[in-house]
């Protein structure tokens, strides 16, 4: 049996130790959503060690406008220890659903991953039902979907290339899947295919994500060893522009991109970075792996589509702060998660902010806040 395609399990409010914070020693990359009527969701993936076999993911839930978070509401957990949980991301749907998405694997990088999903119906529920987990593309997808003008859900997916830095330890035969992926849904995620691929030069771990530019255009944006990389569709994500470095800098990490109520973009990204990346001493180490340049995690504003970014807000000057996700929720303000030295602060933290502040420059709006923490892990010894 392949365990790495069979399901993992699903915790609704477990009470066993290990999945404590006063357990668990390492967490990072985290995601965030926010419901209609205030309830906001962020999950992670943690454990005893970083990004090994019997990761898994936690889900945390604030019902008091973020000042608080009840952990462990929800954790995905695979039974096979070789197996690990992680890239997880949330998604609220057009249906108002709430999609609960993770890759699983054996080991660090198995070729093939596997972007799973479970569904709740309703997440402003006292107790959360999900739906059994399904396994919908190859791969890996710790970003969200984007609905398009022609309400097409496109799912950005990949499978690491051999360059990444991070050998596969498995040959699935899926080397032609080595890109950044598209897959599409049409009939509100009932069904999920594959539609096409970008192909980004200095690319290892894609976490792309898309935008659909005013005139119909998709815009991927892909993280690149040098920055990041992008690529343009003008057939709905058939087919895609030779990949070319884009006019975005950034230091080798993920990034989120969306398109506001506004019609302005939205970019969480880190701006005016003080380090970059050696990038023979990160292919020459192993599979976790020292970053630079991740510090002034920093909210961005285009009203021209993307071409300049001339309004900035800093959310988070620190070094190792990384990986933010970012939903603008129907009370008015921008929501952003992101993670700080996921070995020893362990923290998950939020950001609150209305457009306005990031024009302003800074937090002036009532109920704005800046590195509130929402989880901490605090499990000893510490990881060496």
């Amino acid at each position: 049996m392949d365990s790495a395609l069979q399901p993992a399990h699903i915790f609704i409010e477990p009470t066993e130790e290990r999945f404590k914070d006063h357990y668990r020693r390492w967490q990072g990359i985290p995601s965030i959503e926010v419901t209609d009527q205030g309830r906001i969701f962020i999950n992670f993936y943690s454990g005893q060690d970083a990004e090994v076999g019997g990761n898994m993911m936690v889900l945390c839930v604030s019902d008091d406008h973020g000042q608080t978070f009840r952990p462990g509401v929800t954790v995905v957990e695979h039974p096979d220890r070789e197996c690990r949980i992680y890239d997880p991301n949330l998604w609220i749907d057009p249906l108002k659903r709430l999609w609960l998405t993770w890759t699983q694997a054996r080991g660090f990088n198995d070729g093939r991953m596997g972007v799973w999903v479970s569904v709740c119906e309703d997440p402003d529920a006292e107790k959360l039902n999900w739906s059994p987990p399904r396994r919908i593309a190859n791969g890996i997808m710790m970003n969200k979907p984007v609905v398009t003008s022609k309400q097409e859900w496109l799912f950005p997916c990949a499978i690491w290339c051999n360059t990444s830095g991070s050998r596969p330890s498995e040959n699935h035969g899926l080397q032609h899947e080595q890109f950044s992926n598209v897959y599409v849904s049409a009939d509100n995620g009932n069904t999920i295919s594959l539609r096409g691929h970008a192909d980004v030069p200095n690319r290892g771990f894609d976490e792309h994500m898309i935008v659909e530019k005013n005139d119909g255009t998709l815009w991927m944006l892909v993280r690149t060893f040098d920055g990041i990389g992008e690529s343009f569709s003008h057939d709905g994500g058939y087919t895609w522009s030779p990949g070319r470095k884009s006019h975005i800098d950034g230091p080798c990490s993920r990034f989120h991109i969306r398109r506001l109520k506004s019609g302005r973009l939205l970019l969480i990204n880190h701006y005016h970075f003080e380090e970059r990346i050696d990038l023979d001493d990160i292919m020459s180490q192993g599979n976790v792996k020292s970053w630079k340049g991740r510090s002034h995690l920093t909210a961005l504003l285009s009203e021209d589509d993307g071409k300049t970014w001339p309004y900035t807000l800093l959310l988070d000057e620190r070094n190792e702060v990384s990986y933010p996700d970012a939903v603008e929720a129907s009370d008015g303000y921008i929501y952003v998660t992101y993670d700080w030295e996921r070995v020893k602060q362990r923290e998950i933290l939020m950001a609150r902010f209305t457009e306005e502040d990031i024009m302003r420059g800074q937090c002036g709006s009532q109920g704005a806040m800046l590195k509130q923490l929402v989880n901490k892990a605090t499990g000893r010894p510490d990881i060496q």
